[in-house]
């Protein structure tokens, strides 16, 4: 069977699937190839079922800490089978809307692998590597994505040595497990199975967990984990990972040098992620690379022309976020819009334990290296009305202004609901304002986001409740 499209995408992924309808909706014929589940990694086996999880983490917190708020609940307990079903439900929902979508808007999904064979042709494989297709485009978009990736010589053995994929499905909550990474995966999980009742360790290789946010919010988080009683080896390497006699043995080497043999049930492999781009004829067709991330333009077009790449195969930052925004741009640049560039000094980051954190823009430490003369503003949640009234007051905002234009460069927010107060710091980092564009806007009282204005006044000493 031969078919022909305008558009054909490779991957159904946050930067797959919207590239497919984008193109649909402008009245394109679109097919999109995927292997496995619609949704891609994301929906199915990342950002989606990990909030599902947090959800239940922080429900079973805040029963255990209920005589805070004057209720007596005798010996609560929970089933963790229950608890990954419904994070699993919640995921199937999701890919199903998605297939939805496509058939709403007459996208023709191909189950199958799809491999180049010239550059406006994609041969679909089934599982067994039977060749079922072969489908032509005018334009062809790569959203393969990426999957996670392990220290060299240690392999993810999917039973000991767990990814991300693995820990989402786990039959009950271990013992122990021992977390390398602590980058937003890493610290998510760690909050999730610390939260259960598991006996918990990070290592990091860097100077300090989420080492991508601003140090002062890093630190926020260390004490909320240190009360937690998670165990930290930061500046940290890991040597090798041994597994006998059902346990797993983390052999570390800790920031003095002293070695350092950490047993648990489990050891999560939490470094980041590699590009999906094996098999699938890039060579062939002469598409470059460097270190494995797909090389593109300012509009996602490859080394080959009419071939586009998107979303985490390109490389950092590889958010499911910014793969949607990537897919916008590229289909509207493709059929003769002219959208504007993807602000890559905007792109909100968010992790989603508790506290949560969320950033946009430059850290402190990244604006001073930049050669900015700051401006710093913060304010703590303990002294917001809304905070001591739900019983969250860890955390704050720091935001950082330059000092010669009094533009807004950076937000950081460590708290509750940091990942939904931070849009407000997004469209004030993407549109370059200033101090005095956003110090006469009102918030609501009470309200954990007037934490954000406040800590805006701060920078310029002219905060109320500071």
């Amino acid at each position: 069977m031969n078919s022909h499209y305008d558009l054909l995408v490779l991957g159904s992924g946050p930067g797959g699937y919207v590239a497919a309808i984008k193109a649909a909706q402008l009245g394109k014929s679109v097919a999109c190839v995927e292997k496995s589940e619609v949704g891609g990694i994301c929906l199915n086996w990342g950002c989606i079922p990990t909030k599902a999880l947090i959800k239940n983490a922080d429900m079973w917190r805040s029963l255990n800490e209920a005589d805070k708020f004057g209720f007596n609940l005798e010996n609560p307990s929970f089933d963790f089978g229950k608890i990954v079903q419904r994070s699993r439900e919640v995921a199937g929902k999701l890919s199903k809307g998605i297939n939805f979508l496509f058939k709403k808007n007459k996208v023709t999904l191909i189950s199958g692998f799809g491999k180049f064979i010239d550059k406006n042709t994609i041969e679909v494989s089934d599982n067994e590597g039977n060749i079922k297709e072969t489908v032509t485009a005018d334009s062809i978009i790569i959203a393969t994505g990426a999957r996670p990736r392990s220290i060299p010589g240690i392999e993810i053995d999917r039973k000991y040595i767990i990814s991300s994929k693995e820990a989402l499905v786990l039959d009950d909550v271990p013992d122990s497990i021992v977390i390398i990474g602590a980058g937003a995966i890493g610290v998510e999980f760690a909050y999730i199975y610390k939260s259960f009742g598991a006996e918990v360790t990070i290592v990091e290789a860097l100077p300090q967990i989420l080492p991508n946010e601003d140090e002062e919010i890093a630190k926020e988080v260390t004490r909320a984990f240190k009360k937690l009683k998670i165990k930290m080896y930061i500046g940290a390497k890991v040597q090798k990972v041994n597994v006998a006699n059902n346990l797993v043995d983390t052999v570390i080497e800790d920031k003095k040098g002293k070695e350092i043999i950490l047993s648990s049930q489990k050891t999560l492999m939490a470094i980041g992620v590699q590009p999906n781009i094996e098999n699938i004829g890039l060579e062939k067709i002469g598409i470059e690379t460097n270190v494995g991330w797909i090389k593109v333009n300012k509009n996602y077009e490859t080394s080959i022309n009419g071939v586009y790449a998107i979303g985490d195969v390109i490389g950092a930052p590889c958010l499911a976020h910014v793969a949607s925004a990537e897919a916008i741009h590229a289909v509207e640049k493709i059929y003769g819009h002219n959208p504007a560039l993807v602000n890559y000094n905007a792109v909100p980051g968010c992790t989603y334990c508790q506290p949560q954190v969320a950033s946009v823009g430059l850290t402190e430490a990244k604006a001073t290296d930049a050669g900015h003369e700051l401006k710093i503003g913060k304010f703590y949640f303990r002294a917001n009305g809304k905070s001591l009234a739900i019983g969250e007051i860890t955390g704050m905002v720091k935001v950082i202004f330059d000092t010669k234009t009094n533009i807004i460069l950076g937000g950081h927010i460590v708290g509750s609901e940091a990942t939904e107060l931070i849009s407000e710091l997004v469209t004030a980092v993407d549109k370059q304002m200033t101090f005095d564009d956003l110090k006469n806007i009102i918030h609501a009282h009470p309200s954990l986001a007037e934490s954000v204005i406040e800590a805006i006044h701060d920078a310029y000493n002219e905060a109320i409740h500071v």
